[in-house]
């Protein structure tokens, strides 16, 4: 018997301040519920009020794999913003947020447009609080992020981690990512391996 609150138990959901399912260019917001270790969460499109808590997750990440350090997300000028760049161009970028039933942000991944990779998306902050990592989740982000790459006209799409990030790299690699070599136009210096998937038409 499948639970009332599976992967598969999709609500649409407004922006309570506009009192309607969508946003003001007509994209609608999509709120997806779903469980972790039996607590239910909801999987939505970043909003700011999302923005700081999401900063300190990356950052607590970062600092946990010793990565807290200059060439990596950890010092990018808009980390405490992310929702102004995602928000910006939602037909080539978007990221979802995993909050918790008490509206605490406990993941989150995304996806933005690339010029160096012919109709690719890079895959970008895949992040899970403590909490609920080790559940098989990551999995199902990573499957809702290729979705919407291919929503978006994507053809393929690239990431970027690092050795010390060993149960990411691992992720992708179950998850069918091939390693590539460094392209030249790596903005994140500290990070040294490279990786490619073609998710078709």
């Amino acid at each position: 018997m499948r639970n009332e609150n599976s992967e598969n138990n999709i609500e649409r959901a407004g922006n309570k301040s506009e009192g309607s399912g969508q946003k003001p260019d007509g994209v609608e917001h999509i709120t997806e519920y779903s469980e972790i270790k039996g607590r239910k969460v909801s999987i939505t499109e970043i909003k700011p009020e999302y923005d700081l808590q999401l900063a300190e997750l990356i950052r607590t990440n970062l600092k946990e794999y010793a990565l807290d350090i200059p060439g990596t997300v950890y010092f990018d000028d808009n980390l405490n913003h992310l929702s102004d760049f995602y928000l910006a161009d939602p037909k080539k970028r978007h990221y979802f947020i995993v909050t918790d039933d008490s509206d605490k942000v406990i993941g989150g991944i995304g996806l933005a447009e690339i010029d160096f990779i012919e109709d690719g998306a890079e895959l970008q902050k895949l992040y899970l609080d403590n909490e609920v990592k080790g559940a098989g989740f990551s999995y199902k982000l990573m499957k809702l992020v290729e979705d919407k790459a291919h929503e978006l006209g994507y053809k393929r799409i690239y990431l970027e981690t690092h050795d010390n990030l060993v149960p990411a790299i691992h992720l992708y690699e179950k998850c069918g990512y091939k390693e590539i070599d460094k392209p030249e136009a790596v903005v994140h210096a500290t990070m040294n391996r490279f990786f490619l998937k073609e998710i078709g038409e």
